[in-house]
């Protein structure tokens, strides 16, 4: 299984799935011979055991439509069913056109006339150069990147008398006698956790560009880079910390080697991340418990954005003065994950719930916002989710005990209120999305680079990946923030939060 977790070849793993296919049919066959044998020796009835063969087949479509199936964000709104009316007399979209590069320099290339054809078609004579005049036209090129090996030449002044000598300072060092430079290192780093490109694969391309390195040289301009940068992931934590609404969420990380901790030396631990519209933070901890949660809620005072997992009310319950609300978005999947085996159940549930999320595209997002979304809420979420509510018991009647339906519904009313808390604070968000999207580009890497290879190797990943992240969410780009932070930190400086960094840019382009 775990050659297969790592096999690319598309034929071979067609292969894979159509031999799961077949032992999947066919261990179903074997476990209702199985119990209808069992049944018959327990005496019970024919009710009992269609029950059991019942929830078998509930996790066994489960089961199947999480490894084949599509996610269930992507598919079209459940009401959003009619067809918009064409326009006859408008031309079919072909693409998007040709989009604005406002950002490229532009460079100009000027071709001149071939000397065959400065000769006049009329009267013979040669053609002379018409001066500021050309025939434009555009195309987006590339220049290759190039590796150089700078030489830096410090002046030195002196005095007449001999007795001063000065030089020039040189460039700053990420450390006394560093051969790469500042802007090598954060190449290094943003390629890594913002490209996803794993050290040994930048090495190759590196070999082809001219430069000969290393991976353990790039690892040193990382773990470098990242140790002078740690201290800012503190502020941003604490940045977060001060906005009223939070989200929250984890994902799986790798880990390989001796730190595992494992006989395999592999294992599974757990990336936790919080967040706010302009910033995230992200840990890394070896567990689940509510002890891993605490590094990224301890000392939070407001309300907590999150799906069902337990770790978030047993930190709640421990001391920590912070409000739970739950996400719509969980609730649905919980729907959707049973639709095969209860079609019209679902689909009457998924109507509602793609109404209420309707009603949220039409608020304005931001503070400045908030009566208009408490008014809206008021007017039509709040009857919404009272016709949801009824929707759960007309569908937990019709659903038998132990039913992936029942089990759906259980998850939902166990949630109910931090489900409808959003109804009484505007603040408060309909789902978690954002939290999700916070987590791909940590997840992205991790498919690439499969994770960290020790203890010390998260907590570089996860200094990066606020950094980084933090960046685009601010609306600046990542790399210039990242130069501008170290810059700040080698001179001594306050390194500014990416909010504040690009509250800078702002202001500076504005001047221009």
């Amino acid at each position: 299984m775990q050659r297969l977790l790592r096999e690319t070849d598309p034929k071979i793993l067609r292969q894979a799935v159509s031999l799961l296919e077949n032992e999947n049919r066919r261990l179903g066959e074997k476990i209702a011979g199985l119990m209808a044998q069992l049944a018959a020796a327990k005496g019970e009835d024919a009710a009992t055991l269609q029950l059991r063969l019942t929830q078998l087949e509930q996790q066994l479509a489960r089961k199947n439509k999480m490894i084949f199936g599509n996610s269930s964000e992507k598919r079209a709104a459940p009401e959003a069913t009619a067809e918009p009316e064409s326009k006859p007399d408008s031309p079919p979209q072909t693409g998007h056109g040709r989009r604005e590069q406002t950002e490229l320099p532009i460079v100009d290339e000027i071709h001149n006339v071939d000397e065959a054809d400065k000769a006049c078609t009329q009267c013979g004579k040669a053609l002379k150069d018409w001066e500021g005049q050309f025939e434009e036209s555009f195309e987006i090129d590339v220049t290759p990147r190039r590796f150089v090996l700078k030489r830096h030449l410090r002046k030195k002044a002196r005095c007449e008398c001999g007795g001063c000598i000065e030089t020039a300072p040189g460039p700053l060092k990420l450390c006394d006698g560093a051969r790469y430079s500042v802007d090598f290192a954060i190449e290094v780093a943003a390629s890594k956790f913002l490209d996803h490109m794993p050290l040994e694969r930048q090495v190759r391309t590196m070999g082809r560009e001219g430069l000969i390195v290393d991976s353990q040289t790039l690892w040193d301009q990382t773990l470098r880079l990242g140790t002078l940068l740690s201290p800012v992931c503190a502020r941003i934590l604490g940045y977060i910390h001060s906005h009223s609404v939070v989200g929250a969420d984890e994902t799986r990380w790798r880990i390989m080697g001796k730190d595992s901790g494992s006989e395999d030396g592999t294992k599974w631990w757990q990336l936790w991340l919080v967040q706010c519209p302009t910033a995230v933070f992200y840990t890394i901890k070896d567990s689940r418990s509510k002890d891993a949660a605490k590094a990224i809620l301890d000392g939070y005072h407001g309300v907590v954005m999150c799906d069902a997992y337990g770790a978030y009310p047993a930190l709640q319950k421990d001391g920590n003065d912070f409000t739970l609300a739950n996400c719509w978005s969980h609730a649905r999947r919980e729907i959707v994950e049973v639709e095969e085996v209860s079609p019209t159940d679902a689909a009457e549930a998924l109507v509602i719930l793609g109404k209420l999320f309707h009603v949220e595209t039409l608020c304005r997002a931001g503070p400045e916002g908030d009566d208009e979304r408490r008014k809206l809420r008021n007017e039509q979420s709040r009857p919404l989710v009272d016709e949801f509510q009824a929707w759960m018991l007309r569908a937990w009647a019709n659903s038998i005990p132990e039913s992936g339906m029942r089990k759906a519904l259980k998850y939902i009313a166990g949630i109910w209120t931090g489900l409808t808390r959003f109804l009484d604070d505007p603040r408060i968000p309909l789902h978690n999305n954002s939290s999700e999207r916070a987590a791909r580009g940590p997840v992205v890497g991790r498919k690439n680079f499969y994770g960290s290879r020790s203890r010390r190797g998260t907590e570089i990943a996860a200094i990066f990946y606020t950094l980084l992240e933090s960046a685009k969410l601010a609306g600046v780009d990542p790399k210039a923030y990242l130069r501008a932070a170290t810059l700040a930190a080698l001179r001594g400086e306050v390194i500014p939060l990416p909010h504040e960094f690009a509250k800078t840019v702002a202001a500076a382009a504005a001047a221009a």
